[in-house]
């Protein structure tokens, strides 16, 4: 069975994912050709899915990031900062 945090990540890609399919989908079927292919409108508002695809993955990542970072994992040790002596440095 997967641990929480895992199925949240599982959660936002699917549904990310399914948000871009839908608006692919809508594209296609709104601004499709007879034979198939886009027009330029279709075509330009494609490429705007895939840049807001690319920008909310992003966003979504950085916020995973902070609402599933937990303080006691240990990856925030202050401890594991070396300090550099510079009296040392050759």
């Amino acid at each position: 069975m997967p641990e929480r945090e895992q199925l949240i990540e599982i959660a936002a890609a699917v549904t990310s994912v399914l948000l871009m399919l839908g608006a692919m989908l809508f594209i296609g079927t709104a601004y499709g050709g007879t034979n198939g292919t886009l027009n330029p409108d279709g075509a330009q508002l494609l490429v705007g899915v895939i840049v807001g695809f690319i920008l909310l993955m992003t966003a979504v990542g950085i916020g995973l990031a902070y609402v599933l970072n937990d303080p006691e994992d240990g990856l925030e040790n202050e401890d594991d900062e070396v300090d550099a002596d510079p009296q040392n440095t050759i």
